[in-house]
């Protein structure tokens, strides 16, 4: 039996994907969730072989759930936000459906799932992951048995850490598996600069930049931290701080 899991915060959403799935005996429901934790657990829980997925729903959206595993089973989207189907794509989801989506629409994704050389590789949907840029202005990780979420104004600096990146807020460390160029390309380029290949600021904690030997300058943010600025880097910093 193929072990099917279904997420999505709209109950008759739910009841389709159920009255669909029902005409093919060789899928099992193990259960149905309305949110991004519950299906987190969920998932760690039975295990699935595929999963059928809302993207936007209360708490944390499907695919930042999807950040948060290791190991992620088999995915089809369904959502009523055709902005995100290339994106759904781009880490190779099986399928994406637009709801409202036809019986003869749903045969055809799950067709893709019992197709072998149509699944995508569970590590291949992680490693395009990693480097989706997520819509929301966000971070959403792991701390020991919790999730959590950090805004991203929340954030004081970042600190590269080989394929993860250290995120320092008031509440203290947190580790993405993220790189810091992702957090480049994704984090307000007003609110946030890169001082150095290691280094990411929030250029409102910034209170004072320092000259050091040879023409390096550290820099001083409000919880008190030194962080050194890269040559490559400072004129740039320059012209966004305006002097």
């Amino acid at each position: 039996m193929i072990k099917t899991l279904i997420i999505d915060d709209e109950p008759l959403a739910i009841e389709l994907v159920r009255e669909y799935l029902s005409a093919y005996p060789g899928f099992e429901i193990v259960g149905a969730c309305q949110n991004g934790f519950e299906g987190l657990k969920a998932i760690q829980d039975y295990k699935p072989d595929l999963i059928f997925l809302d993207i936007q729903m209360p708490k944390i959206t499907g695919l930042e759930m999807l950040e948060l595993l290791e190991d992620p089973p088999a995915v089809i989207f369904t959502t009523a936000y055709d902005e995100y189907a290339i994106k759904a794509f781009e880490i190779h989801a099986l399928d994406y459906l637009l709801k409202p989506f036809s019986k003869e629409r749903f045969e055809k994704a799950l067709f893709k799932y019992q197709k072998p050389e149509a699944v995508a590789p569970k590590r291949e949907l992680s490693e395009k992951l990693k480097n989706w840029e997520t819509h929301v202005q966000r971070v959403v990780l792991k701390d020991k048995n919790d999730i959590k979420i950090i805004p991203f104004q929340d954030i004081h600096y970042l600190e590269a850490n080989d394929d993860y990146v250290n995120i320092y807020t008031k509440e203290g460390k947190f580790l993405k598996n993220k790189t810091l160029t992702f957090f480049e390309q994704v984090l307000d380029p007003e609110s946030f600069a890169r001082i150095h290949r290691s280094y990411m600021v929030k250029i409102s904690e910034i209170t004072k930049i320092e000259p050091q030997e040879k023409g390096n300058y550290m820099l001083k943010i409000k919880t008190g931290e030194i962080l050194p600025i890269s040559r490559s880097r400072f004129p740039k910093l320059k012209s966004i701080l305006g002097f």
